[in-house]
């Protein structure tokens, strides 16, 4: 028998589904997903395809497409992709058709004209996608193995970090704390803000302060603020979820007149050793831009471990025609984005 759900993000079936699911992250809960609805304006939908007992969800923030009794799909910010109840390697054949089936009379009937997802690089589904649209590898990201010895993890790092690191704790006085106060969050956020005004990062990386309190505390997974402080002056911070013995590094700042001093590996070695006192399996750091040596974000990230995982999105498009026609009316036709009609236009 099968079946096939839509669960709201305002639905709390929601949690109960993902709580099943043998592999999930904080990007596939319904607090995220609530705090991009409140955020955009846009609507959260859990798909969710089941045969018999066994069932592929995959969650979905809904877009209306402007000017045009249109929709559009695409994933919250950072890593979500599909999960499933049952583990990848025992998915059935007959349940991966039967979800891209009703998956694709779902954006039918929506009037969805594309979709598109960011996948998980340590949830690897995307064998549900056989020849169901495109996989596209983007880069790659970087965890640290929290399964080894501290010893072990700690041979990974590159040579010039454990030295920076003993001279940030031994010599610089630097120290770590987790977040407890309204006023250490509020201090966080502006350091934050700053640094995305640094490195001209586009609006959608900016937060409310409202935003950092809602994913410190919330009912569906554990958050963490590490603190650097020095001489009582928070210097730099960053936020880390935990869920399913993962934890990941999701968003962070460091104030303009510590950056030569880079506090944030000293975080980042607390936050492995915090790993370690959970139990965890991984600390995922992300990529960078590029995901190569020529990236420095993903350089800086590099140092940390020799362990990488793909990045890829999945893109799908529903109505090739009216695709087609958003393109040359958007005027964008060469690029890699996707969908090519919400493509930046060239000033």
């Amino acid at each position: 028998m099968s079946k096939t759900l839509i669960i709201d993000v305002h639905d709390d079936k929601w949690d109960a589904v993902i709580s099943q699911c043998k592999a999930y992250d904080f990007y596939h809960t319904r607090s995220y997903h609530t705090l991009e609805v409140e955020r955009d304006g846009d609507e959260a939908v859990l798909f969710v395809s089941f045969l018999e007992h066994v069932f592929i969800a995959i969650p979905l923030i809904i877009r209306e497409i402007e000017g045009t009794h249109y929709f559009d799909c695409t994933s919250v910010y950072g890593y979500a992709g599909p999960v499933s109840n049952e583990e990848v390697c025992d998915i059935s054949e007959a349940l991966m058709e039967r979800f891209r089936i009703d998956l694709l009379e779902y954006f039918r009937k929506e009037n969805i004209v594309s979709a598109f997802s960011r996948l998980h690089p340590l949830i690897e589904t995307q064998v549900v996608f056989n020849d169901f649209g495109i996989i596209r590898d983007v880069n790659k990201t970087i965890a640290i193995n929290i399964n080894l010895t501290p010893e072990e993890q700690r041979k990974q790092y590159r040579k010039s970090n454990k030295s920076e690191i003993n001279q940030l704790r031994k010599k610089k006085g630097y120290t770590i704390k987790k977040a407890e106060t309204d006023e250490e969050i509020t201090a966080f956020v502006t350091i934050y803000n700053e640094t995305m005004e640094r490195v001209n990062a586009d609006n959608y990386y900016f937060f409310e302060a409202n935003y950092f309190r809602k994913i410190l505390d919330n009912p569906n997974y554990e958050a963490v603020l590490l603190l650097a402080l020095k001489n009582d002056t928070i210097t730099a911070g960053a936020i880390f979820t935990i869920t399913n013995k993962l934890m990941q590094y999701h968003l962070a700042g460091t104030a303009t007149p510590f950056i030569n001093d880079t506090p944030m590996k000293l975080i980042l070695d607390e936050a492995r050793l915090l790993a370690n006192s959970l139990q965890l399996n991984f600390l995922h750091l992300g990529g960078g831009v590029g995901g190569n040596d020529n990236d420095s974000l993903f350089k800086f990230k590099a140092g940390f471990s020799k362990m990488y995982f793909q990045f890829s999105t999945w893109q799908y498009i529903v109505n090739p025609e009216k695709y087609n026609e958003l393109v040359i009316k958007n005027g964008v036709l060469e690029s890699e984005y996707f969908p090519l009609y919400r493509a930046p236009k060239k000033e």
